[in-house]
Protein backbone atom coordinates (compact mmCIF):
# COMPACT_ATOMS: atom_id res chain seq x y z
CA UNK A 1 0.00 0.00 0.00
CA UNK A 2 1.20 3.80 -1.08
CA UNK A 3 0.30 6.66 0.58
CA UNK A 4 -0.31 9.49 -2.03
CA UNK A 5 -0.04 12.98 -0.80
CA UNK A 6 -1.10 15.67 -3.23
CA UNK A 7 0.77 18.78 -2.96
CA UNK A 8 1.25 22.31 -5.19
CA UNK A 9 4.99 22.27 -5.34
CA UNK A 10 4.40 25.96 -6.44
CA UNK A 11 1.84 27.15 -3.80
CA UNK A 12 1.80 31.04 -3.14
CA UNK A 13 0.74 30.11 0.26
CA UNK A 14 3.28 29.82 2.97
CA UNK A 15 1.11 28.57 5.55
CA UNK A 16 0.41 25.65 2.94
CA UNK A 17 3.85 25.50 2.00
CA UNK A 18 4.83 24.66 5.94
CA UNK A 19 1.78 22.38 5.88
CA UNK A 20 2.97 20.18 3.43
CA UNK A 21 6.12 19.92 4.53
CA UNK A 22 5.09 18.86 7.81
CA UNK A 23 3.41 15.77 6.74
CA UNK A 24 6.35 14.81 4.16
CA UNK A 25 8.46 15.72 7.01
CA UNK A 26 6.97 12.78 9.08
CA UNK A 27 6.16 10.51 6.99
CA UNK A 28 9.76 10.38 6.41
CA UNK A 29 10.95 10.28 10.35
CA UNK A 30 8.06 7.15 10.23
CA UNK A 31 10.11 5.23 7.18
CA UNK A 32 6.72 5.29 5.83
CA UNK A 33 6.48 4.73 1.75
CA UNK A 34 5.05 7.64 0.18
CA UNK A 35 4.63 9.08 -3.33
CA UNK A 36 4.05 12.82 -3.53
CA UNK A 37 1.67 13.74 -6.37
CA UNK A 38 2.06 17.45 -7.67
CA UNK A 39 -1.55 18.98 -8.67
CA UNK A 40 0.26 22.69 -9.43
CA UNK A 41 2.21 21.22 -12.44
CA UNK A 42 -0.47 17.99 -13.22
CA UNK A 43 -4.01 18.35 -13.99
CA UNK A 44 -5.41 14.69 -13.76
CA UNK A 45 -3.53 15.19 -10.47
CA UNK A 46 -5.63 17.63 -9.24
CA UNK A 47 -8.97 16.35 -11.00
CA UNK A 48 -8.53 13.18 -9.01
CA UNK A 49 -7.94 14.91 -5.95
CA UNK A 50 -10.82 16.84 -6.17
CA UNK A 51 -13.07 14.23 -7.29
CA UNK A 52 -11.73 11.73 -4.98
CA UNK A 53 -12.21 14.30 -1.56
CA UNK A 54 -15.41 13.46 0.01
CA UNK A 55 -18.21 15.62 -0.26
CA UNK A 56 -18.03 16.96 3.66
CA UNK A 57 -13.96 17.11 4.25
CA UNK A 58 -14.24 19.83 0.51
CA UNK A 59 -14.95 23.32 1.92
CA UNK A 60 -17.37 25.48 1.24
CA UNK A 61 -16.05 26.74 -2.27
CA UNK A 62 -15.75 23.03 -3.27
CA UNK A 63 -12.27 23.04 -4.09
CA UNK A 64 -9.99 21.02 -1.49
CA UNK A 65 -6.28 22.47 -0.54
CA UNK A 66 -3.32 20.73 -0.42
CA UNK A 67 -1.82 18.77 1.60
CA UNK A 68 -4.65 15.92 0.88
CA UNK A 69 -3.62 12.27 2.23
CA UNK A 70 -5.09 8.98 0.41
CA UNK A 71 -4.01 5.14 0.81
CA UNK A 72 -4.16 4.08 -2.43
CA UNK A 73 -8.14 5.06 -3.71
CA UNK A 74 -8.77 5.30 0.08
CA UNK A 75 -9.08 8.79 1.39
CA UNK A 76 -7.11 9.70 4.89
CA UNK A 77 -7.38 13.05 5.57
CA UNK A 78 -6.30 16.58 5.21
CA UNK A 79 -3.96 18.67 7.46
CA UNK A 80 -5.70 19.20 9.72
CA UNK A 81 -6.90 15.59 10.65
CA UNK A 82 -3.57 14.62 10.08
CA UNK A 83 -1.95 16.76 12.86
CA UNK A 84 -4.79 15.69 15.19
CA UNK A 85 -3.57 11.93 14.49
CA UNK A 86 -0.03 13.11 15.59
CA UNK A 87 -0.84 14.34 18.73
CA UNK A 88 -3.04 11.50 19.44
CA UNK A 89 -0.17 9.10 18.34
CA UNK A 90 -2.10 7.48 16.04
CA UNK A 91 -0.57 8.18 12.83
CA UNK A 92 -0.69 4.76 11.47
CA UNK A 93 -4.34 4.03 12.28
CA UNK A 94 -4.55 7.40 10.19
CA UNK A 95 -3.45 6.53 7.25
CA UNK A 96 -4.51 2.74 7.58
CA UNK A 97 -1.31 0.90 8.23
CA UNK A 98 -0.58 -1.27 10.86
CA UNK A 99 1.95 0.35 13.45
CA UNK A 100 4.97 -1.62 13.65
CA UNK A 101 5.96 -3.53 17.00
CA UNK A 102 7.27 -1.78 19.54
CA UNK A 103 6.01 1.60 18.37
CA UNK A 104 4.70 3.80 20.66
CA UNK A 105 1.31 3.44 18.37
CA UNK A 106 1.31 -0.04 18.83
CA UNK A 107 1.79 0.07 22.46
CA UNK A 108 -1.28 2.33 22.82
CA UNK A 109 -3.38 0.01 20.63
CA UNK A 110 -2.37 -3.17 22.17
CA UNK A 111 -3.43 -1.41 25.72
CA UNK A 112 -6.43 -0.52 23.94
CA UNK A 113 -6.90 -3.95 22.85
CA UNK A 114 -6.35 -5.20 26.58
CA UNK A 115 -9.11 -2.84 27.98
CA UNK A 116 -11.23 -3.84 25.25
CA UNK A 117 -10.67 -7.73 25.46
CA UNK A 118 -8.61 -8.50 28.33
CA UNK A 119 -5.36 -9.56 28.33
CA UNK A 120 -3.29 -11.46 25.43
CA UNK A 121 -1.28 -14.47 26.52
CA UNK A 122 0.59 -16.44 23.78
CA UNK A 123 -1.39 -14.78 21.33
CA UNK A 124 -4.81 -16.32 23.06
CA UNK A 125 -6.73 -13.82 24.64
CA UNK A 126 -6.99 -14.73 28.59
CA UNK A 127 -10.79 -13.88 28.52
CA UNK A 128 -11.13 -16.95 26.19
CA UNK A 129 -8.96 -19.05 28.67
CA UNK A 130 -10.72 -18.16 31.53
CA UNK A 131 -14.40 -18.89 29.69
CA UNK A 132 -13.06 -22.25 28.93
CA UNK A 133 -12.36 -22.85 32.42
CA UNK A 134 -15.21 -22.02 33.56
CA UNK A 135 -16.87 -24.33 31.26
CA UNK A 136 -14.60 -27.04 32.34
CA UNK A 137 -15.26 -26.08 35.99
CA UNK A 138 -19.11 -26.56 34.93
CA UNK A 139 -18.98 -29.86 33.57
CA UNK A 140 -16.79 -30.94 37.05
CA UNK A 141 -19.42 -29.49 39.60
CA UNK A 142 -22.35 -31.24 37.37
CA UNK A 143 -19.89 -34.55 37.23
CA UNK A 144 -19.65 -34.23 41.44
CA UNK A 145 -23.26 -33.63 41.87
CA UNK A 146 -24.24 -35.96 39.94
CA UNK A 147 -21.71 -38.23 41.65
CA UNK A 148 -23.30 -36.96 44.90
CA UNK A 149 -26.39 -38.31 44.37
CA UNK A 150 -25.09 -41.79 43.60
CA UNK A 151 -23.80 -41.48 46.58
CA UNK A 152 -27.03 -40.85 48.65
CA UNK A 153 -29.24 -43.22 46.58
CA UNK A 154 -26.43 -45.83 47.55
CA UNK A 155 -26.47 -45.34 51.24
CA UNK A 156 -30.26 -45.28 51.20
CA UNK A 157 -30.17 -48.37 49.62
CA UNK A 158 -27.94 -49.52 52.07
CA UNK A 159 -30.07 -48.14 55.14
CA UNK A 160 -33.20 -49.64 54.07
CA UNK A 161 -31.10 -53.67 53.58
CA UNK A 162 -29.59 -53.09 57.23
CA UNK A 163 -32.84 -52.17 58.49
CA UNK A 164 -34.59 -55.25 56.96
CA UNK A 165 -32.08 -57.52 58.93
CA UNK A 166 -32.28 -56.03 61.89
CA UNK A 167 -35.56 -56.97 62.12
CA UNK A 168 -35.15 -60.49 60.80
CA UNK A 169 -32.96 -60.76 63.53
CA UNK A 170 -35.36 -59.54 65.86
CA UNK A 171 -37.90 -61.72 64.49
CA UNK A 172 -35.48 -64.98 64.90
CA UNK A 173 -34.67 -64.23 68.18
CA UNK A 174 -37.92 -63.83 69.57
CA UNK A 175 -39.03 -67.35 68.11
CA UNK A 176 -35.58 -69.01 69.50
CA UNK A 177 -35.98 -67.41 72.81
CA UNK A 178 -36.04 -70.24 75.31
CA UNK A 179 -39.41 -70.73 77.50
CA UNK A 180 -38.70 -70.19 81.24
CA UNK A 181 -38.92 -72.98 83.83
CA UNK A 182 -41.83 -70.87 85.49
CA UNK A 183 -43.64 -70.39 82.39
CA UNK A 184 -43.07 -74.48 81.68
CA UNK A 185 -44.89 -75.11 85.24
CA UNK A 186 -47.71 -72.54 84.57
CA UNK A 187 -48.66 -74.60 81.56
CA UNK A 188 -48.26 -77.63 83.62
CA UNK A 189 -50.79 -76.51 86.32
CA UNK A 190 -53.39 -74.97 83.65
CA UNK A 191 -53.52 -78.19 81.91
CA UNK A 192 -54.19 -80.42 85.30
CA UNK A 193 -56.81 -78.02 86.17
CA UNK A 194 -59.04 -78.21 82.77
CA UNK A 195 -58.61 -82.23 83.59
CA UNK A 196 -60.17 -82.14 86.63
CA UNK A 197 -62.60 -80.04 85.40
CA UNK A 198 -63.49 -82.95 82.82
CA UNK A 199 -63.36 -85.15 85.24
CA UNK A 200 -66.10 -83.49 87.75
CA UNK A 201 -68.03 -82.96 84.62
CA UNK A 202 -68.23 -86.56 83.54
CA UNK A 203 -68.72 -87.60 86.94
CA UNK A 204 -72.77 -86.59 87.71
CA UNK A 205 -73.32 -88.17 84.05
CA UNK A 206 -72.61 -91.00 85.27
CA UNK A 207 -74.43 -91.14 88.44
CA UNK A 208 -77.26 -90.16 86.66
CA UNK A 209 -77.31 -93.12 84.25
CA UNK A 210 -76.96 -95.13 87.27
CA UNK A 211 -80.43 -93.69 88.86
CA UNK A 212 -82.35 -94.42 85.91
CA UNK A 213 -80.77 -98.09 85.27
CA UNK A 214 -82.01 -98.66 89.39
Amino acid sequence: MVIKVFLASSSGSTAIKKKQQDVLGFLEALKVDYAPLDIACNEDNRMWMRENVPVEKKPTNGIPLPPQIFNEESYCGDYETFFDAKEDNAVYAFLGLPPPPGSKEAKEAEKAFILENGPVENGTVENETVESETVENGTDDAEDEENLEAEEVEEENLDDDSLEEVEDEEAKGEDDQPVSEGEEDLGSEEEEELRQLEEEEEAPEVTEQEEEDE
